[in-house]
């Protein structure tokens, strides 16, 4: 085992025990408390609890406990019981017996974990003893409400989040990224810079975006577009609804379930798209294409809707209409590495122009045990596995392997990018896909003049541009390049008697494609230009006695660099060349 791999075991085996030691705390404060679940999550633990009546938790109280726990340097000892050994042991514990009824069949023994008199049920792992827990190195956050199993049926639980890491400094270091994150909230932010809104009239999950959204959106797409059109992508369109026995034959009518919004028309059921591809699979089926044609390349991007749980929405992270930039490649079996390459080569492209490239990593997504849960054989899977791995390794990606993690129909290659605070996001995706080509009976003719199935090749590069825009606004904490700037330019009079002269200066711009405002109102100076920083307005010209008299500009940029008294058609060529290079400040 490489040592990332053992410091992630140390990281997980800390946070579950102290998820064991946080119901030990919490039942020594609470001895009738009822215990559900403590797993492990990405940046530490919870446990969930139904308190007895009068209980509310003292999180610093019990946190103190937790660390005189840990300095009694308390071993994890595991044990095995049957069925009916562990529900006579856990008989006061209604949540427990719950689990040990599913997980525990005939001739099965279950797992557990005895930490001092306390024992849960739990497969593991964790540290030898306490002692290898640093007491500094966690801390309890914030409670919330969950139901059991997730299902709101069921009854409601307290849950108790902690953070934890192997040391102080990890910690500290983490903690301090969440309070730069919330400064960069881009529902915050979203709103403050007149982005997008949510509208309950409307619904949770479909914000609205305002025409500085709308700008910033537009700015992206066409970007993505103009990586693409000279790779021999075609634009194509297609409808916001289907009918139902479309996304039968695909396999997204089972696969998606009560997420889809269904549709009653006159005479028939629809379904609003939950996915792209089977409208593009119908597209390529109304053409007679040969081995001359491969590959065919469709682009577009287009929306599409699931009935996501309102609690789990949140501004433009998670939405119920999605729109991706969305690509499908009909091509050989012999084409899929060239494919690939090509595709790597436009997210490489285009996410070093967002200064994200550093440390990125690619998870190689593929089946996991449960083969029940997708479409195809397992000579499709081996195939469509084995080829995007030679991809990855022929382009140099910094991939893992991650069991589990594939899309129903194929496996993928997820690209996970940081952002400006160190954040992960998962952002790109190429998916390659044996199965619906089959379900469509979908083929080209080969050079034998025979029948062949084609590959087809899924693949997003900003994932959704709704979730990509939320991203950018969190990584630029709103401060966006100049090209990507809703407003570049912001023209400020310093009184009345140079206004004709900054509309002079401002029709200039507009007249060379700038997007800039003039602010011409008989607002001070200094309440001006305070606007336009609030806005994150990257230029600021000021105009004044100087500027007129010799036909020039003063440009303030946001970053405090300066352009002092120089032609208007000079400001305007660096500015072009800024925004046409794309240039990050």
């Amino acid at each position: 085992m490489d040592n990332e791999n053992i410091s992630a075991e140390k990281v997980h085996n800390i946070r579950h025990s102290l998820a064991h030691l946080l119901a030990i705390a919490v039942l020594e404060k609470d001895p009738k408390a009822k215990l559900g679940i403590g797993p492990v999550i990405d940046n530490g633990f919870y446990y969930d609890f139904q308190f007895s009546e009068g209980y509310t938790p003292d999180l610093k109280d019990i946190q103190k406990s937790m660390k005189k726990l840990i300095g009694r340097g308390l071993a994890f000892e595991k044990s095995e019981a049957s069925l009916n050994e562990a529900t006579k042991k856990f008989a006061d514990q209604p949540y427990k017996l719950d689990l040990i009824n599913e997980l525990g069949g005939e001739g099965k023994t279950l797992s557990f974990y005895a930490t001092g008199e306390f024992t849960d049920l739990c497969k593991g792992g964790h540290v030898e003893t306490t002692k290898e827990i640093n007491t500094d190195a966690f801390v309890l956050t914030h409670t919330a409400g969950a139901y059991w199993r997730g299902d709101e049926k069921n009854q409601m639980l307290t849950r108790i989040y902690g953070l934890a890491f192997e040391t102080p400094e990890e910690l500290d270091v983490y903690q301090k990224q969440q309070e730069e994150a919330k400064k960069r909230d881009h529902r915050i932010l979203g709103a403050q810079l007149k982005l997008f809104t949510v509208s309950p009239l409307i619904g949770a999950g479909l914000p609205l975006l305002q025409p500085k959204g709308m700008l910033i959106r537009k700015q992206i797409e066409d970007y993505l577009w103009s990586l693409h059109e000279s790779k021999g992508y075609s634009r194509v369109w297609t409808p916001h609804i289907a009918k139902e026995d479309l996304y039968v034959t695909s396999g997204h009518a089972a696969k998606f379930g009560d997420e889809l919004f269904r549709v009653q028309g006159k005479e028939d059921k629809f379904i609003m798209k939950p996915m792209n591809c089977p409208h593009h699979m119908q597209i390529f089926a109304d053409n007679q294409f040969s081995y001359r044609d491969m590959p065919v390349r469709y682009f577009e991007p287009a929306t599409v809707y699931r009935d996501e749980k309102s609690g789990q929405l949140g501004g433009l992270m998670r939405v119920r209409a999605i729109t991706q930039d969305d690509g499908h490649l009909f091509c050989t079996k012999e084409q899929i590495e060239a494919e690939v390459s090509t595709i790597v080569s436009v997210i490489k492209e285009f996410y070093t122009t967002f200064g994200m490239m550093e440390g990125y990593w690619v998870s190689l997504s593929v089946r996991g045990d449960d083969k029940s849960k997708y479409l195809g054989s397992d000579e499709v899977w081996g195939l469509a596995e084995s080829s995007l791995e030679k991809a990855a390794k022929a382009n140099e990606l910094n991939y893992k392997r991650v069991e589990g993690e594939a899309a129903f129909y194929g496996p993928k290659l997820d690209f996970m990018f940081k952002d400006a605070i160190g954040r992960q996001w998962q952002l790109a995706t190429i998916q390659c896909d044996f199965n619906l080509p089959e379900r469509f009976d979908l083929s080209f003719t080969n050079t034998k003049g025979e029948k062949e199935r084609p590959v087809v090749i899924h693949r997003a590069i900003s994932g959704s541009l709704e979730r990509f825009m939320g991203v950018m606004i969190e990584h630029f904490a709103g401060n966006f390049p100049l090209w990507l700037s809703p407003v570049q330019v912001k023209v400020l009079p310093v009184g009345e008697k140079y206004a004709e002269y900054a509309a002079n200066v401002y029709n200039e711009l507009l007249d060379a494609g700038i997007r800039a405002e003039l602010d011409d109102s008989s607002d001070s100076l200094g309440k001006k230009i305070r606007t336009a920083k609030v806005e994150k307005t990257p230029y600021i010209l000021v105009l004044g006695e100087k500027e007129l008299e010799s036909s020039t500009v003063t440009a303030e940029r946001r970053d405090g660099g300066h352009l002092d008294l120089v032609p208007a058609a000079d400001f305007i060529t660096t500015a072009k060349t800024e925004i046409d290079s794309k240039v990050i400040w």
